[in-house]
């Protein structure tokens, strides 16, 4: 007698045939009566969610939060309360290839993480970089079109990456970053993290901090050349994903290191670089980073799509303790990443397994489109029959005072903001002899396309000479184009 489970339709019925579908004789027409065959096709056309717009190719992996120093100096939220280990769910991704692109190629990678505290879900929505490539969300569509494909031909374009990039010199700290190696990083393993954003933090007595995070890889920075990556590339698409699943699973467990720079909260007004700026770093000689604690990936998905493909993560999950700061791409990305997971997995989508909280819920939002865990009566606020009440206590210490009629600007410049200054210190006092040739080489052969004109030629070499002559010199010698 076989052990098997009998196959059922999705509503748990047996399933009359797995291989047959039911005909008028042998080889006669199908029939529309034939129920499971419909159920069947039906369901196959439908398996796809739309894919991330950006972010689309990842990976994912389970772990824990482990906070080992105090600082309940700087904020109240409990995740970080010494001692505290909090599971958490990660992807990394790519951000401007599609889903079936190779996850290996030059771009930077999403580093995001879900932390199920006792509080109710933070996100943290980051990249392998500190920086990002401008300064507002105005921006933000155009800048991923000039990254995706051509409206005429379907295809990628480098011109028109370079068009953008060059007419928007607020880039160049993150393409800088980009054209070095840590652009073909070797593995999601061997690269860094960072939150990227600036952060509100506040203590249980009120007092305000800025904050940045910083995940750093313990197993060590590790990058492909261009030419190895490009090897890569040819041979597994998902060399990223296989990767951190097979270290997972062999028990060679990935960890990082996390570390915060805080500053205090009077300080951001006059600081010599706009300290809310995503296309700034704080400098280290500033604000050193302090560590701690840990965070270790122990589990892989069991399932990919139920897992990563459906894991939803948005900046304005923020527990009590953690605030946004006015960071313009960080307000922007507030109502985007939520919005882009209504449009994507339904506007339920925080009910699925991989993004419910592991702290009860209490909401007035009900019904939609699969929804499953609705709230009985009462269904509205304010109530006199025992619903739930907001505590606003809770979030205590996040206001702040600002000023200023509505208009629409950049940024007030401090002294010290300048679009070139901190690329051009990347240049001087980080890269290494190798690093800065091959930051001038992947320029070159990236800017080499034959869809480049000359004129974007032209502007690439005046950018990346406003960023340094040296580095300006030798892109316009790799190019062939006389430097001004």
């Amino acid at each position: 007698m076989s052990t098997r489970p009998t196959t059922t339709t999705d509503a748990g019925i047996s399933a009359p045939s797995d291989e047959h579908s039911q005909s008028v004789g042998p080889n006669g027409p199908l029939l529309l009566q034939d129920h499971y065959l419909i159920q069947k096709m039906a369901h196959f056309n439908r398996e796809r969610v739309p894919e991330r717009v950006v972010h689309a190719k990842g990976g994912g992996a389970h772990g824990i939060l482990q906070i080992t120093e105090d600082v309940s100096q700087f904020t109240k939220a409990g995740l970080f309360a010494k001692g505290k280990e909090t599971p958490l769910f990660i992807r990394f991704s790519s951000v401007a290839g599609e889903l079936g692109s190779p996850d290996t190629q030059r771009d930077p990678r999403g580093f995001a993480l879900k932390f199920y505290t006792e509080e109710g879900n933070y996100d943290l929505v980051g990249n392998n970089t500190p920086i990002f490539f401008i300064r507002d969300p105005q921006k933000f569509s155009d800048f991923i079109h000039s990254q995706k494909r051509r409206a005429d031909t379907n295809l990628r374009d480098h011109d028109m990456q370079w068009d953008f990039w060059t007419l928007s010199p607020e880039s160049a700290h993150q393409v800088t970053f980009l054209m070095t190696d840590r652009g073909t990083p070797a593995s999601w393993r061997h690269m860094h993290g960072f939150g990227s954003h600036t952060f509100l933090w506040y203590n249980a007595g009120g007092e305000k901090f800025w904050v940045k995070y910083h995940f750093r890889t313990e197993q060590g920075i590790k990058n492909f050349t261009d030419s190895e990556a490009g090897a890569v590339i040819a041979q597994d698409a998902d060399f990223h994903i296989r990767d951190l699943h097979t270290a997972i699973a062999s028990g060679n467990h990935p960890s990082w290191t996390v570390n915060v720079q805080i500053m205090p909260f009077e300080a951001a007004a006059d600081y010599r670089f706009n300290p809310f700026d995503l296309t700034k770093v704080w400098p280290h000689a500033d604000y050193p980073e302090i560590t701690i604690g840990r965070f270790v990936l122990n589990r892989n998905p069991a399932n990919y799509f139920a897992e990563v493909e459906q894991s939803s993560f948005e900046p304005a999950n923020l527990v009590p303790g953690i605030g946004p700061s006015p960071d313009k791409m960080l307000q922007g990305r507030l109502f985007s990443y939520p919005d882009a997971h209504r449009y994507r997995i339904g506007v339920n989508y925080q009910q699925l397994p991989i993004n419910a909280p592991k702290a009860p819920v209490h909401s007035y939002n009900k019904d939609g489109h699969m929804r499953f865990n609705n709230p009985g009566d009462p269904v509205y606020a304010p109530n006199t029959v025992g619903g739930p009440v907001a505590d606003p206590a809770l979030y205590a210490g996040e206001q702040y005072q600002v000023t200023g009629e509505i208009i629409r600007s950049a940024y007030t410049l401090h002294r010290e903001d300048d679009d070139f200054v901190q690329p051009r210190a990347l240049w001087e006092n980080v890269l290494s002899e190798t690093d800065r040739s091959h930051l001038v080489s992947n320029v070159v052969g990236h800017a080499s396309a034959p869809e480049v004109t000359a004129e974007t030629k032209k502007r690439v070499v005046e950018y990346w000479t406003n960023v340094h002559k040296d580095l300006g010199q030798g892109v316009a010698q790799g190019l062939g184009v006389t430097a001004e």
